[in-house]
This record gives C-alpha cells, structure tokens and sequence, in this order.
C-alpha cells in the first residue's frame, strides 16, 4: 500500500496565508489555513494507506488526528523540503500539501502499482499532489518553486527520467480570498468552508461597526 504524506506549516498568525491579509487579519487566514489543514488530514485518515505521515514546520495541534506519524521538515527551499519527505519513504508514496480542503479520499486512493508516478496539477502552475511508486529525492532537488511554470518543469522532470506519468485532476489552491471563495463552494460542507463563513461574517460587522460608531453605544 502507498504511504499517504502532507507537508505542512504550523497554522500560525503571521507564518501562513500571508496573502489573504487584506482582506483577512492575520489571525483570520491563520484560522483559514488551520480548517484547510484539518480538511486535508481528515481526508488522509480516511483514505486506505501504509502509513500517514505529517511533514510539519512547527508544533502540532489538537486539529492532528490520531495515526500520523510527524516528522520536522528539513531547511533550506521548498524543492529541498520536498525532496527530503520522499526520502523518508522507503515504498510507494503519494504527497500533498495542505492548500486543497477540497481533497477527498477518492482523489487520494490512487494505484502505484500500475505506474511509475502521479501528477496533480493546481490551476495556479504549481501542483498540489506527487505520487511516486519509487521515491527518488533526486526528481525534486533544483525543480524551481512557487512560480506559474513549477508544475509543468517538476512533469517533464518525470518524464526525462523515463516515468510513466498518470494525472490526477486539476485543483485549486487557496492562496488568496478568491481562492477561498471559489474552494469553499467546492466543498460547502468542509470546516474550510464553515472558517470562512465566519470570517466574512465577522468582517461585515466589522465593516458595519466602522461605517456607523455610533450604532455600537
């Protein structure tokens, strides 16, 4: 069976989703990013695996259920960080990170057995899913990160190693409040979708309070 990876940062103020600050106060898109985690990790404990295994960048919290086992992500950029998750798998392994909360376990049951590798693109240029019957760390190291082309060199990266590639569909990330409006009505019954109704609930009566003081006395 395949070993089920995301790689993730501690949903802190001020360390994720930077850019949905404006509209969102930092503690808003850090409340966001915790309900995408919690969306993407219950989609991981429901789907059939070896093993499931959170690559974190900080300090896990009660949103971890139980069987992950969590490692620390190593320094250095995001191809590195990567590269260093699949080194840690010894079988079949399928990656994802932690902007999609509209992922579900039927996107997630993919077969390593009958191809070399899966590839998921985001509609942004990057991906949002990796899977590799036999992870070589190598594939990733020096693939350049958060830029409209990532997606398209990692796949040809695959390719010139002779990989038999399968697509997985193409999702979009949450990275800014379109993002997140247009993923929350993928997934209208996510706890992403449920966040950021209340953060535009709060930020109406926040917007109504500023527009008229007197109606708070």
């Amino acid at each position: 069976m395949t070993t089920l990876v995301v790689i993730a940062k501690e949903p802190r103020p001020g360390r994720v989703k930077t850019r949905l600050t404006p509209p969102f106060t930092p503690a808003q898109a850090a409340g966001l990013a915790e309900a995408a985690l919690a969306d993407t990790l219950r989609a991981v404990a429901a789907t059939p695996a070896a093993r499931r295994v959170l690559v974190l960048d900080g300090a896990p919290g009660p949103w971890l259920p139980p069987g992950f086992d969590v490692v620390p992500q190593c320094a250095g950029g995001l191809d590195e960080r990567l590269a260093d998750a699949f080194a840690r798998c010894a079988g079949p392994a399928l990656l994802i990170g932690m902007d999609t909360p509209q992922v579900t376990p039927g996107l997630l049951g993919v077969d390593l057995d009958g191809c070399d590798a899966w590839f998921g693109p985001a509609e942004d240029g990057g991906f949002w899913a990796l899977g590799l019957a036999r992870p070589d760390p190598a594939l990733l190291r020096g693939v350049p990160m958060s830029t409209p082309r990532t997606g398209a060199v990692q796949r040809e990266r695959l390719v010139a190693a002779g990989l038999r590639v399968r697509d997985l569909p193409r999702l979009r990330d949450v990275d800014t409040a379109a993002d997140a409006q247009a993923v929350a009505a993928l997934a209208p019954r996510s706890a992403f979708a449920a966040r950021l109704a209340r953060c535009s609930a709060d930020g109406a009566v926040a917007g109504a309070a500023a527009a008229d003081p007197g109606a708070s006395r």
